[in-house]
């Protein structure tokens, strides 16, 4: 009998668009320029001098810039990085409602009015670090597995498991901050990041069936909460397993792959 499963709200996936956050509004559509909110200024430091806002870097520009350390990023992109890994660790530690823009800033060693020269709100750096720690993770696990070609399915699993922990140690702040956070947003906040959500896992649910049809995995297994097991496991090695090590985060997979394809039963 098929069992029902609501989305989980810690998994870091089902099938939509890969499109950037940056570049679409909540309902879809071409997001269009933002305004400051009348008075935003009033929010800040009494003495603090309004200056006129330089133009924004687009994500897809931001992308593509040299990769060959911070030095090598304008100035500008610096400072928004920083803002938004500041904001990934408080988020990550104390919760999106109980952050404000007061306490990033003074993380970040800014002036709180300097955000608003990268971002209009809290909400808007909320969707970037939401976006950039699932979004990682997802872009890493595909192209382990793109570059296993015709292995097996065991194997091309055991490479995603493997590259899902090692994306959670590159980008612990933001992709932390996403399982944390997630289920605790409202829903306006959520619904946003739902297609790519679902999107990574619609393609684990691939790797899975594929599995299956190949006899490498029982035929009554249920995917979807065999993936849902899977990815909920790796998510919450954030809370028990330090992944500040690349070799020990390479034996833990090697173990998950191991768990799920023999068990725990003696041989």
């Amino acid at each position: 009998m098929a069992l029902n499963f609501r989305e989980y709200p810690g998994e870091m996936g089902t099938a939509g668009s890969l499109q950037r956050r940056g570049d679409r509004s909540r309902d879809g559509s071409a997001k269009p320029r933002l305004k400051p909110k009348s008075g935003f200024k009033s929010k800040l430091k009494s003495g603090l001098k309004s200056k006129p806002r330089p133009a924004r870097v687009p994500a897809a520009r931001a992308k593509s810039a040299p990769a060959s350390g911070a030095a090598a990023k304008p100035k500008s992109e610096r400072s928004r990085d920083l803002i938004l890994r500041s904001a990934a660790q408080l988020f990550r530690h104390q919760g999106f409602s109980a952050t404000t823009l007061r306490q990033i800033a003074a993380r970040a060693k800014i002036k709180a009015g300097s955000i608003y020269y990268h971002f209009h709100s809290k909400e808007e750096i909320l969707d970037e670090v939401l976006d950039r720690g699932l979004r990682h993770v997802f872009e890493t696990v595909k192209h382990a597995v793109e570059r296993a070609g015709k292995a097996s399915h065991r194997h091309r699993i055991g490479l995603a498991i493997e590259a899902h922990l090692v994306a959670l140690l590159e980008t612990s702040d933001f992709t932390s901050a996403n399982i944390r956070i997630y289920g605790q947003l409202p829903e306006h906040l959520k619904k946003p990041h739902r297609p790519l959500r679902r999107a990574y896992a619609a393609y684990w649910d691939r790797l899975f069936r594929n599995a299956r049809r190949a006899g490498e995995i029982r035929a009554d297994m249920e995917i979807v909460p065999l993936r849902m097991f899977v990815i909920g496991s790796l998510n919450w090695t954030i809370e028990w397993f330090r992944l500040d090590n690349r070799q020990a985060v390479l034996e833990l997979a090697r173990r998950t792959e191991m768990l799920i394809f023999e068990g725990v039963r003696k041989p």
